[in-house]
């Protein structure tokens, strides 16, 4: 039995956002599994639910005619992966996909509550930041959108006004035509468990050299975060293992893990370096690069 005060489900988008605003204690449930948890948990911040499950303003993959694609924040998991947009144009992020829970959450949870919740090991997260994805918010002062790096604020903490609602994601074609990415996940657990350590890198090659790199972690800074140094360190590096040892040598001054109950700094600090070195060889297979 949950303890709700109020819950409104509401019919569109529009009305969504009057529900919010109307009601100062109001927050917005799509999938759930992030909010039902904390409400089961007692949190005083999760009584007033506005539902907005299923809205079809929030319910759509496209490809546009210049070949941005979008994403709306309401779809789950299971619906991503299984999309042939994201199949054929965005395979890491239907590998991150695959990451989440088990298929009962799948089924549930939405890449926008994913994101929302600002988790530091949310799954979606480190792909979305090497896809170099646009967030969209539409709200009481109007749409707006940011580049997702800038959505994240802190760990739980995103920038997003109270009464707003994420709608979308976009994903230039510039940022996926011609790339190859990879994302793993480490988890102490083989299936439905959270990263201990989450790595995405998607790369771009011109003659064998590294035209881009984007590398971005989960669970290695106090939010999602991409590995701006090590980036520009390896670029027009030749396609090869040694691109891999760059990168694992460079990485932690980009990162900043610590201890915790679930891994110590020292084991996160290796997996970090032994993660580089694995997404980096699936994506420079994936793009044609030599490996010895």
């Amino acid at each position: 039995m949950f303890d709700l005060e109020t819950y409104v489900k509401a019919g569109s988008l529009a009305e969504a956002l009057e529900l919010l605003q109307d009601n100062p204690s109001s927050i917005p449930i799509a999938g759930g599994t992030d909010v039902l948890v904390r409400l089961r948990e007692g949190s005083r911040d999760h009584r007033h639910l506005v539902d907005i499950h299923e809205l079809a303003e929030l319910n759509f993959i496209e490809k546009e005619s210049d070949g941005t694609i979008l994403i709306g924040a309401g779809i789950p998991f299971s619906r991503l992966i299984e999309h042939s947009v994201i199949a054929q144009n965005l395979p890491i992020l239907a590998m991150a996909g695959g990451w989440v829970g088990g298929p009962q959450v799948r089924n549930s949870a939405t890449i926008g509550g994913n994101i929302c919740n600002a988790a530091p090991c949310a799954d979606s997260a480190s792909p979305l930041l090497v896809l170099g994805a646009t967030a969209h918010l539409d709200g009481p002062q109007g749409k707006r959108s940011l580049p997702l790096k800038e959505f994240f604020a802190g760990p739980y903490q995103v920038n997003k006004g109270r009464a707003e609602i994420l709608t979308h994601f976009s994903i230039a074609s510039e940022n996926y035509t011609g790339w190859s990415g990879v994302y793993i996940k480490y988890t102490t657990r083989g299936a439905m468990d959270i990263a201990t350590i989450g790595c995405g890198v998607n790369l771009k090659l011109a003659e064998n050299r590294v035209e881009k790199m984007r590398l971005a972690y989960t669970v290695a800074a106090p939010k999602p975060i991409r590995c701006y140094q090590t980036e520009a360190a390896v670029q027009g590096m030749p396609a090869d293992a040694s691109l891999m040892e760059a990168v694992a040598a460079n990485v932690l001054d980009d990162l900043s893990p610590r201890d915790s109950w679930r891994a110590s700094k020292d084991f996160r600090e290796h997996i970090i370096r032994e993660l580089a070195r694995r997404t980096l060889r699936q994506a420079l297979s994936g793009a044609g690069g030599t490996i010895q």
